[in-house]
């Protein structure tokens, strides 16, 4: 069991498991040597005793081990400890094609020719190694965090070698080559071939073959042309559209014959996307070998030519490949000692050929026995004979398949309805459910695609929308009233404003939401956006406190809203002893609640100085007798006379603070944001806004000129003074705005529900 901490040869830390193939399990892991992270993929255990898998899984790393480029993952390290047989690759930090097409649902056309270009020059440089890779396809491609293209997993790769024919299919079948699902020769173009499946994905966000299975997938490889790309998005170029064309060619012969032709052309499609330069075999064949008359002299010479080279046969699956007419006339004038030979050799085979024939001929009917009379002839047992000539070529069958139909925007009830009224036989399945901006309930995705070929029994997978993803309430407390509609608009929410006194915003910033922060709301929810009136200012009468307890005056201060402030003490008759004898603010003058009143509690009499009894609500002088360098005289009437210091300034009796008028309105806030101007560009026309309660009674509230410019980007705000709309009451109106020329009949461009709210200045 591999767990991260584990150390392969004493060297490779294991950190994750970052993925699994068929055979092998990819790990993240650390190499101590070098102080670098590397992938490095482990065989299998099931597979670790038999030795074609091993042998197979070591091809791997020597294929792709003498390979260095850029838009290829390299391979470091081959080896094994204990049983565990492993390769260490460079690790690439990023996702794979695959995942990178499903997350975009299809890529934008430079991206796809780029990402094409990257992967066919990886391609170019296996090729020009002689390694087919023999299983390209978007889950084998990684893109970096860079952008960086990579090709990765030459797990089933081999050196192309003359007699190299593949015994399997082998690769995934939805981007196999038809020579590959038949088990034929694969070479360069069969990558070709597979790249241009993937391309065509890339461009359409589909696959051009889709079936129940991957004998079906195989035969629609090898029978039916996919449709143009094209034809599923217009917005593909037509030069692109032929190149892909072009790649997924039947014929091999009739594709690209190299990875840097095809290059060539995709750079082209950049700078000339309509241009006709590419070139499709008519009726799906382009003659290798067009018709050419020869001179004597050159036919002698190719005679000559043949007859000195060596002729390499490929052996395979079809052994003993037939030599055509043409050719066998062409080679008509080989060596006549050869031909001997061959005639010779030819006779032996016959010869040979004949004896076994009527050996087995006379077992298989019992002739030597029917000449023995005492033998009981047995009934003949049947024997299977094998014969090592080429095996008869299967015979294709006809797949009958019909266009998917398009289900975007059904309930699966109904699209199940439609698909099997096309195919009773289709097998229908809810693949998930998945966010979106369409109606909840209905499909947003299918599989196969609208109009892909498939088969009569498909199994067809439909994704279906749970409705808008619900997003969280952001934090705007602090922001203004504009700023924070806005922002709100721009998330699809639709913003009601309300309005309240508060003592920590200042007015016309944001108090908070409703729903609060983080709380999940969905697109087109409504918002109550609280906004700030200020701080709630109440005006107050100042009491008379003198006489009472300083337990007595907070009590009664509180109970006016107003706070204790600066408590001092100053000289008192014997009757004042402890009681307050002097408040900071006359009485009845108005002051703001909240204020803080300092108070004079009297402490009694001074040495030898007569205390006046104040007179209640009178504020007393500062007593001199506590100011530093001030003689008192013995007769407090007369005027002090200062002792080194000046006469102090008597202080001025405060102006009391007037009451201002309280005025009440209502407040509404018609929010603009998000919507379309109803102002042509450069004009100015007549607006008028009315409000209607539903009672029978409606205001116009604004009539005016206003042009393309000034028209709100937020919002109107519109205060109504309460005297003037006397009808109106606490609760919901319905504003509707009128825009027209000057000389002409307003009409109707917009209607809002709002809240009335309260405000007094």
């Amino acid at each position: 069991m591999i767990k991260p901490g584990m150390y392969i040869s004493d060297r490779y830390e294991i950190i994750e498991k970052i993925g699994s193939g068929g055979m092998a399990d990819v790990y993240k892991a650390k190499c101590h040597r070098l102080n670098r992270y590397v992938a490095i993929k482990i065989l299998k255990q099931e597979f670790s005793g038999d030795k074609n898998f091993i042998t197979k899984f070591r091809g791997e790393a020597q294929s792709a081990a003498g390979l260095s480029h850029p838009n290829i993952v390299s391979v470091y390290d081959v080896g094994d400890d204990e049983g565990l047989h492993y390769i260490v690759m460079e690790l690439v930090e990023g996702i794979t094609l695959k995942k990178f097409i499903e997350k975009k649902g299809r890529l934008d056309i430079k991206e796809a020719v780029g990402i094409t270009i990257q992967i066919a020059q990886g391609m170019e440089a296996a090729h020009n190694n002689h390694i087919i890779h023999r299983d390209i396809k978007p889950q084998n491609i990684i893109i970096s965090r860079e952008g960086k293209v990579k090709v990765a997993d030459f797990g089933i790769a081999r050196a192309v070698s003359a007699n190299t024919y593949t015994q399997n299919a082998i690769g995934s079948v939805h981007y196999l080559s038809p020579e590959q699902a038949r088990g034929g020769y694969s070479d360069e173009k069969s990558d070709i071939y597979s790249l241009g499946v993937t391309l065509y994905e890339m461009l359409s966000g589909t696959l051009p073959f889709a079936g129940d299975n991957t004998v079906s997938v195989a035969l629609l490889h090898i029978q039916s042309e996919a449709r143009p790309v094209r034809e599923l998005i217009p917005s593909v170029p037509y030069s692109l559209d032929r190149i892909v064309q072009k790649c997924m060619q039947k014929r091999p012969e009739n594709r690209y014959l190299h990875a840097s032709e095809l290059i060539l052309d995709l750079k082209r499609s950049i700078t000339n996307p309509d241009g006709d330069f590419v070139k499709l075999p008519l009726n799906g064949f382009v003659p290798d070998n067009p018709t050419r008359k020869f001179t004597e002299d050159e036919v002698t010479e190719i005679k000559s030519s043949a007859a000195k080279s060596t002729v390499t046969h490929y052996e395979g699956r079809k052994q003993g490949r037939q030599v055509l007419k043409e050719e066998e006339e062409e080679l008509d004038s080989i060596n006549s000692n050869w031909e001997k030979v061959i005639i010779v050799l030819s006779i032996i085979v016959v010869i040979g050929l004949t004896i076994g024939i009527i050996y087995l001929i006379g077992r298989f009917f019992g002739i030597g026995e029917l000449l023995d009379p005492n033998k009981t002839t047995p009934p003949p047992t049947p024997t299977t004979i094998v014969q090592d000539g080429p095996s008869p070529t299967p015979t294709n069958m006809p797949v009958q398949t019909i266009p998917m139909p398009n289900v975007d925007g059904y309930t699966f009830e109904d699209a199940e309805k439609l698909l099997h009224g096309k195919s009773q036989a289709f097998i229908v399945l809810e693949a998930g459910v998945e966010w979106s901006d369409k109606p909840k309930g209905t499909v947003i995705r299918q599989y196969p695609t609208a109009d892909s070929d498939v088969l009569m029994n498909a199994t067809i997978r439909l994704t279906i929308s749970a409705g808008p993803e619900p997003i969280e309430m952001p934090f705007v407390a602090g922001l203004s009233q504009e700023d924070a509609t806005r922002q709100l608009a721009a998330m699809g929410l639709e913003v009601i404003p309300s309005y309240e006194y508060n003592d920590e915003q200042e007015r016309g910033n944001v108090v908070g939401t409703i729903p609060g922060v983080m709380e999940m709301v969905f697109p087109g929810d409504k918002v109550t956006l609280i906004v700030s009136n200020g701080k709630n200012i109440v005006y107050v009468e100042m009491i008379n406190l003198v006489g009472m307890t300083l337990e007595e005056a907070e009590v009664a201060l509180a109970e006016k809203g107003l706070i204790l402030g600066e408590v001092s003490e100053g000289d008192s008759d014997a009757e004042n002893i402890g009681k307050v004898i002097n408040q900071g603010v006359k009485l009845e003058q108005t002051i703001v609640s909240g204020t803080a009143v300092n108070l004079v509690i009297g402490r009694g009499p001074g040495e030898g100085t007569p205390v006046p009894t104040p007179t209640p609500g009178e504020v007393l002088p500062p007593d001199p007798t506590e100011t530093p360098g001030v003689v008192v005289p013995p007769n407090p009437t007369e005027p002090l006379t200062p002792t080194n210091a000046p006469t102090p300034t008597p202080t001025p009796e405060p102006t009391p603070t007037p009451i201002p008028e309280r005025v009440e309105y209502w407040t509404l806030f018609l929010v603009t944001a998000g919507k379309p101007n109803p102002v042509g560009a450069g004009q100015t026309v007549e607006y008028i806004i009315e409000v209607d309660q539903g009672n029978g009674n409606w205001y116009v509230v604004a009539d005016d000129t206003i042009s393309y410019d000034n028209y709100p980007k937020d919002g109107f705000y519109i205060k109504l003074k309460k005297d003037d709309y006397p009808n109106l009451t606490a609760g919901t109106v319905d504003a509707y705005l009128y825009v027209g020329t000057p000389d002409g009949d307003p009409t109707m461009r917009d209607v809002w529900t709002v809240s009335l709210q309260e405000l007094v200045e």
